[in-house]
C-alpha cells in the first residue's frame, strides 16, 4: 500500500508558527525555573560543548567477524548467490558439524534445486572456533583420512581424492579451511574463496 509523500509547502502555514511558539515558551521555561536537587553547579571548562561521557573501548578480537547477521545469503559472495538464485536455487540451512564436534555458533548452507531429485548442489559453512576446539577438530579429520595441507594463514584438510564426488581444477574435493578463530567447508577447496569471514 503506498500513500502520498509529505510535502512541507502543502502544510497549513499556522501549524510551524503555532510549534515555533510553544517550543520558544518551553524553551524560556526551562532556563528561568530553578533546578531542583541539582547539586553544585560545575565549573565552567571554557568549552562550550558538552562532553561526551568516555567509556571503555571493547578489547579487540582475533577472532574475524562473520558476515552480520549470518545466513546462506549472507556467508557467499554477493555476486554467487544472485547466480545461484538465477539459477533457481534455493538454499537449506544445516548444522555445521566436523565429525562428531557440532559447532553451535556456525551456519551450513546447502545450494541446489529442490524441486527436484538430484544430488547435483553447492555447500558452504563458516563458523567461529576457538583454539581448543580447532585442534580437536583437526585431529579428528586426520584420524579419519582426511589429508593435510597448509599455507602461511591457514591449514586445510581435504577428503581423499578418490572418494571425492566433485573436485576442483586442482583435484580437491570436500574442504575444511581453518584459520585463527574460524573456519570455512565448502565441496571444493576453490569454494572456499567464495564464502565471507576470515
Amino acid at each position: 500500500m503506498s500513500s502520498a509523500p509529505h510535502r512541507l509547502d502543502a502544510m497549513n502555514p499556522r501549524i510551524p508558527l503555532a510549534l515555533g511558539v510553544l517550543v520558544l515558551a518551553a524553551g524560556l521555561a526551562a532556563c528561568s525555573a530553578p533546578a531542583a536537587d541539582a547539586g553544585p553547579t560545575p565549573a565552567p571548562t571554557g568549552d562550550s560543548e558538552v562532553t561526551p561521557v568516555e567509556t571503555t573501548a571493547p578489547e579487540p578480537s582475533t577472532t574475524p567477524e562473520a558476515p552480520e547477521e549470518l545466513s546462506c545469503a549472507t556467508l557467499i559472495s554477493q555476486a554467487t548467490a544472485e547466480a545461484l538464485t538465477a539459477e533457481g536455487w534455493t538454499t537449506q540451512e544445516k548444522e555445521f558439524w566436523i565429525a562428531d564436534i557440532q559447532l553451535t555458533d556456525g551456519l551450513l548452507c546447502m545450494w541446489a534445486d529442490f524441486s527436484t531429485a538430484s544430488d547435483h548442489g553447492q555447500t558452504y559453512g563458516f563458523s567461529p572456533i576457538d583454539e581448543a576446539t580447532s585442534e580437536k577438530a583437526q585431529d579428528r579429520l586426520e584420524s579419519e583420512g582426511w589429508i593435510r595441507s597448509s599455507d602461511a594463514d591457514s591449514v586445510y584438510y581435504t577428503e581423499d581424492p578418490q572418494y571425492a564426488i566433485a573436485k576442483d581444477d586442482d583435484g580437491y574435493g570436500l574442504t575444511y579451511q581453518f584459520g585463527d578463530g574460524w573456519v570455512k567447508f565448502a565441496d571444493t577447496k576453490q569454494g572456499l574463496l567464495l564464502i565471507n569471514g576470515g
